[in-house]
């Protein structure tokens, strides 16, 4: 599975990076068959996000280290070097750009963006 960073790199600019997730066998729930389960994360709190179409947000930071998990509509994403990626249901992106610079962010079509929030702990 992928998913991808926004970070601040040390001159407070935001980037993407392409990170994977790997899975290991787990016997989680006797007696069910095993699954494949990634590491565990801490998370602090959840919470749905619904944004509106022609929604535009200029240049901010993340309000939180969090994890977004698209589940309807279609969102662009742009960091500070330029970079422009487009996420929709069932895209996966870790925010981590909480200082600097930021990323702007755009509802992209006619339908509305839900996703799903889980804050992390700092």
């Amino acid at each position: 599975m992928k998913y991808i960073r926004v970070y601040t790199d040390s001159e407070g600019l935001s980037h993407f990076e392409d990170r994977d997730i790997e899975f290991a066998e787990v016997d989680f729930a006797p007696p069910a068959p095993s699954v494949f389960l990634s590491t565990f994360y801490q998370a602090s709190r959840y919470v749905f996000f619904l944004i509106p179409p022609g929604w535009f947000g200029d240049w901010h930071p993340a309000p939180h280290k969090q994890i977004f998990f698209f589940l309807s509509g279609k969102t662009e994403v742009k960091v500070s070097d330029g970079e422009i990626r487009l996420f929709g249901p069932g895209s996966v992106m870790l925010l981590e750009d909480t200082e600097g610079q930021g990323h702007v962010t755009r509802v992209i079509g006619e339908e509305e963006v839900l996703a799903a929030i889980v804050q992390l702990p700092d």
